[in-house]
């Protein structure tokens, strides 16, 4: 019997580098979405030891062995919904190449990409669907805070979206370093 509500974690962007507070963020997920730039194998098996299901895409910084065990595009559906995902798609009104036409034949009601290492959860009319880029959680990149997104799927609606901040990009030093 499949489940009511399912948990999910995404991120992106973590660049190889992983820690306690994603761990500790994404036990309680059933599943863990990551749009690109993992940058080492450790991070898929960190994710497959959490969540009985990963959905992982590759980025521009993921070497042949990572790409081997991804895909460039991911598209699926959960309890009626839409999704597809990809690592470069731009942003609403700047999308990347060929994203406009991903969006037009794949329809999905929520598109998930990466790269920008910014935040922004933003409904785009030209699709008719929801865009998601869980910003960076990696400590590699121009943003300031560490970001993820943590949201149910219940009844085919997604609920308790939420943004998780993981702390700052740089280690603050203190006056005694």
């Amino acid at each position: 019997m499949p489940k009511a509500t399912i948990h999910i974690g995404l991120l992106s962007d973590t660049h190889s580098h992983w820690d306690d507070r994603m761990t500790h963020h994404l036990s309680d997920c059933d599943e863990i979405w990551h749009a690109g730039d993992l940058g080492s194998l450790k991070i898929l098996d960190e994710m497959h030891r959490i969540a009985p299901t990963v959905r992982v895409v590759f980025g521009n910084i993921d070497d042949h062995l990572i790409r081997a065990e991804t895909s460039e595009f991911l598209h699926w559906e959960i309890q009626g919904l839409r999704f597809s995902m990809t690592h470069i798609g731009g942003r609403p009104g700047r999308y990347a190449k060929g994203i406009r036409q991903l969006l037009d034949t794949h329809r999905p009601n929520f598109f998930i990409c990466g790269h920008s290492h910014l935040l922004k959860i933003q409904s785009d009319p030209s699709f008719g669907g929801l865009y998601l880029n869980p910003g960076a959680a990696g400590v590699h990149g121009f943003h300031r805070k560490r970001t993820m997104i943590k949201f149910d799927m219940t009844a085919g609606s997604l609920t308790n979206v939420r943004v998780v901040e993981l702390g700052d990009r740089v280690r603050k030093r203190s006056n005694q370093e």
